[in-house]
């Protein structure tokens, strides 16, 4: 029997913080009503999401199982990599605009045109690389808009770590963080190289601060090759 598929559809929100139209990948499930309440997962690198993660298939499987409450995926796509760094990257011109764009314009709008339970723990963030970044500073700088995250993959520095350490409100945040055990030779635009080093450091960290945490990590490189098939344990686990 073929599993019911949910419905994807674009819209466009036009953002004063950022001065410029964003494109939403929205997913809504097969049984989508207005009359029952939905959590709500936002995926940077949105486009990717749907397509090389293959995120509402995952869902469509686990709500059809009975495995994951309700859910809407929101994905933020980038328009291109400089783009991406300039609003993902803890020092990009734009991360600070992006940020104010996801807390205080999109999730209004989501809550607005959807219905959602508008607390912290009905709301999650998920990312890969850089994307993962920034939904972690977003996370750690409005707990109370957003009680879950999930990690695929960090690019950590010593903004995140220090945003971490500085973090005192452990218990509204959960967190999902995998990382690759090959993640030591990963290309990025500033020379970082070693991922996993500074992964494992964030992982003391937020282990130390007893924040409702998940760490793996796992055998495979920087690549969707590893976390497209994590995204089912994720959101399982998650939601």
């Amino acid at each position: 029997m073929s599993i019911p598929k949910g419905r994807i559809s674009e819209v466009t929100l036009y953002s004063e913080a950022l001065n410029e139209d964003i494109t939403l990948l929205i997913y809504l499930p097969a049984s989508f009503s207005p009359l029952y309440k939905y959590t709500v997962l936002i995926a940077q690198d949105g486009r990717d999401y749907f397509q090389l993660g293959r995120i509402a298939r995952t869902a469509d499987e686990l709500l059809d199982d009975g495995l994951i409450e309700n859910i809407i995926i929101v994905g933020v796509p980038y328009k291109n990599v400089e783009d991406r760094r300039k609003k993902y990257h803890p020092k990009g011109e734009l991360n600070r605009a992006y940020i104010r764009f996801l807390a205080h314009e999109l999730v209004p709008y989501i809550d607005r045109e959807f219905p959602t339970y508008q607390i912290g723990m009905g709301r999650a963030l998920i990312g890969d690389s850089l994307g993962a970044t920034v939904s972690l500073m977003t996370a750690l700088l409005y707990p109370h808009t957003f009680g879950k995250v999930l990690l695929q993959s960090p690019y950590v520095n010593l903004d995140v770590l220090t945003a971490a350490e500085e973090f005192q409100e452990a218990q509204l945040l959960s967190i999902y963080h995998v990382i690759g055990k090959g993640e030591t030779d990963v290309k990025t635009g500033d020379g970082q190289k070693d991922f996993l080093t500074p992964n494992r450091k964030l992982a003391e960290i937020i282990t130390d601060k007893q924040f409702p945490y998940f760490y793996e990590e796992f055998n495979g490189d920087h690549t969707w090759t590893h976390w497209q098939p994590d995204l089912k344990r994720a959101l399982n686990q998650m939601f």
